[in-house]
């Protein structure tokens, strides 16, 4: 395990996914200019920062255009709103990053308004079309370990895919200075074998502890095994509910929390949730109170 100062490692503080803030039916997100609807909102409800996405498809890569860039900035100077990463995340889902040679480049216009904007990182994510883990004729995941946690087999030609352009993307993240953090369906160990094959610290981790929970992995023990220096920055959701406090949910928070304070963690939690239908102001202001109290 690490070595760390505990009176010294905390979270940096509290950030949303930017989806979680655009979609109120009175205050519709704005195509063209997302950030002029979202970034004062994050700021009205308590948040910290927030992880933005590039775009939604090909013909809308927001991120790429400057002026786009510069409103970011100066509305969260403006709003005292941190951008923490930047989302390659749902663009991926169907244009795999594994399969599609032009998907490449939008992880690089991560790379770049990542950098403009300040942001430590880039989510690159890997579900739906693009996830990393074979299924079965029934379309289940195909378990290779019989111990109480399970692990399931991964697609070998798209790891091998992956760990070739990863090493090739390698060289323009550190020129930004900005970490590639890979978000999947995958353990931990898996993700580390990733990490470890393509032998650089600017690729880690980005981990969801809802979405992990949900394949039925140990969450806690996972956070453990990356550690705080391959752990780009966390996502926090429940599986099966919309807020974090309540029982609704399955995920044990205080357990997480737990882990998460032996390995020192010292970078953002973002909560990707906006809580339930018609309740968004309400909800998540009880989403920040709880992970303050329980992460921080």
């Amino acid at each position: 395990m690490e070595s760390f100062d505990p009176l010294k490692a905390r979270p940096a503080g509290i950030g949303v996914c930017d989806w979680d803030l655009g979609h109120d039916p009175d205050d519709p997100f704005t195509p063209n200019e997302p950030a002029s609807v979202f970034v004062p909102r994050a700021a009205k409800v308590g948040y910290e920062a927030i992880q933005v996405s590039i775009g939604t498809g090909p013909d809308n890569i927001m991120l790429r255009d400057n002026d786009i860039r510069r409103r970011y900035i100066e509305l969260g100077k403006k709003h005292d709103i941190v951008f923490c990463s930047v989302a390659v995340g749902s663009i991926l889902h169907y244009r795999p990053l594994t399969t599609e040679p032009q998907s490449a480049i939008y992880v690089l216009d991560g790379l770049e308004a990542a950098k403009e904007l300040g942001a430590k990182n880039i989510l690159i994510a890997f579900f739906l079309d693009g996830d990393l883990l074979q299924r079965d004729d029934s379309g289940n995941y195909i378990e290779t370990y019989s111990g109480e946690f399970p692990e399931y087999k991964w697609k070998e030609e798209d790891i091998e895919r992956l760990i070739a352009l990863m090493k090739q993307i390698v060289p323009r993240a550190e020129d930004a200075g900005v970490i590639l953090g890979i978000e999947n369906s995958l353990s931990a160990r898996q993700n580390l074998q990733i990490i470890d094959e393509i032998g650089s610290p600017m690729v880690q981790v980005y981990y969801d502890i809802g979405n992990s929970w949900g394949f039925g992995y140990n969450v806690p023990e996972e956070i453990r095994e990356i550690g705080n220096n391959r752990l780009c920055e966390i996502h926090i959701k429940n599986f099966g509910s919309r807020v974090l406090f309540g029982d609704e949910g399955i995920v044990d928070m205080e357990a997480c929390a737990g882990a998460l304070d032996d390995i020192g963690y010292d970078k953002w939690l973002v909560i990707e949730t906006m809580g339930r239908p018609g309740r968004f102001e309400e909800d998540t202001r009880k989403n920040i109170d709880f992970v303050r109290k329980v992460f921080m």
